[in-house]
């Protein structure tokens, strides 16, 4: 495919998209009937429609409309390329530019929805620009390195990945080159290295595990964090999720990684008693945008309402299951301090005797997602 055919491909993804299709079921049903296009122009058309998404409000304004064409045009208008070469009307071409667009205002500029701009300026205060900004591009590619973080950096080397250290997690290996091979790669297939966020990983370093510890992840899904604890010490671990199809990958992962897991349904969960409880509640997935961009569009804010009831339901669903003076770890990838502290400080104000030991608050100008955690003590008796 010509760049020019990639981006009529990418505009036809794109208005099945703004139509009410999830991105990844156009895109799966473009390359079906496509079958001309091979795996680097599915891989470029992929990342035309994904940051389109991201810069959704920005580039309609710039293409002059909130259509596929208009995103696509108002993207290469952003870039500073001439949009004359490629949109001349020939063979799979798009049709040549006589619509004109305009400068982005504000909010539009920063790809932020008009609803909830207070609120992550309320909670982002001086930093809500430069994170908008940052949310705006594609996320890095990280890896936790098991073991031997420089030496597992030389293993990956070996076999054309080139990665190095990040210091927001002593196990963070950002990716700068050779991404699209880490699957099919020796290191990830032995279980050397994991495909994990650097601010996700910076939140289980900072959760106070020891050995013989019993722990659970209540909000488990594929088990990232799951495996990520049990590579910080032997533990007694379980796994919950309230849709166990989500941890259908997890038996597999922790075979590669040598880890012992326990899927445990949620009446298990509860009537056990832990040393520590991780709650990786469900949340808005604000500090995950640039990672999930069709959040950023489709989250509403009676969805933000019901997602703070289930962070609140959870925490007193869990709390009872912490032994005296036990742990309970509560995390979110949001950057909205309605899903973070005020989460917390209702929490604190139904509990009596739980204390806030440590609270931490990371964006995507630390390098990772955004990422919000909270650890609270159990009463000691």
């Amino acid at each position: 495919m010509t760049p020019a055919a990639r981006l009529s491909a990418a505009m036809t993804v794109l208005d099945r998209w703004l139509s009410g299709v999830p991105a990844e079921k156009a895109l799966i049903n473009w390359a079906r009937g496509s079958r001309f296009a091979g795996s680097g122009d599915r891989a470029a058309v992929r990342d035309l429609v994904f940051d389109a998404i991201r810069c959704r409000r920005s580039f309609a304004a710039l293409g002059g409309g909130e259509t596929g064409r208009g995103l696509i045009l108002g993207g290469v208008l952003a870039s500073g390329a001439d949009p004359a070469p490629l949109f001349t009307g020939e063979g799979h071409a798009p049709a040549p530019v006589v619509e004109t667009g305009r400068p982005p205002e504000r909010l539009e500029a920063l790809d932020c929805p008009d609803w909830i701009a207070p609120q992550l300026e309320s909670s982002l205060g001086p930093d809500f620009a430069p994170v908008m900004e940052a949310l705006r591009y594609r996320a890095r590619v990280f890896l936790r390195a098991v073991g031997d973080r420089d030496a597992v950096a030389r293993a990956l080397a070996g076999e054309g990945i080139v990665a190095r250290p990040h210091p927001l997690a002593r196990s963070a290996l950002e990716v700068v080159e050779g991404a699209r091979r880490i699957q099919n790669s020796d290191a990830y297939g032995t279980g050397r290295v994991e495909l994990q966020d650097a601010a996700s990983q910076a939140v289980i370093e900072a959760l106070p595990l020891k050995d013989g510890d019993r722990v659970l992840d209540f909000c488990a899904g594929g088990g990232g964090k799951t495996l990520a604890m049990a590579a910080r010490a032997r533990l007694d671990l379980s796994a919950h999720d309230i849709d166990p199809k989500r941890m259908t990958d997890l038996p597999a992962r922790a075979a590669r990684a040598g880890v012992s897991v326990a899927r445990i349904d949620t009446k298990a969960a509860l009537s056990r008693t832990y040393d520590l409880v991780l709650v990786d509640a469900p949340c808005s997935g604000s500090g995950s945008w640039r990672r999930a961009p069709e959040g950023k569009w489709l989250l509403t804010p009676e969805r933000l309402d019901a997602l703070r009831q289930v962070q609140a339901d959870i925490l007193d669903q869990v709390a009872p299951t912490l032994r005296p003076a036990g742990i309970l770890a509560y995390a979110t990838c949001s950057l909205l301090e309605a899903e973070n502290g005020d989460q917390i400080d209702a929490f604190l104000s139904r509990h009596p005797g739980w204390q806030r030991p440590a609270d931490r608050r990371l964006t995507p100008l630390d390098g990772g997602d955004g990422f919000y955690l909270a650890l609270l003590q159990a009463p000691s008796a």
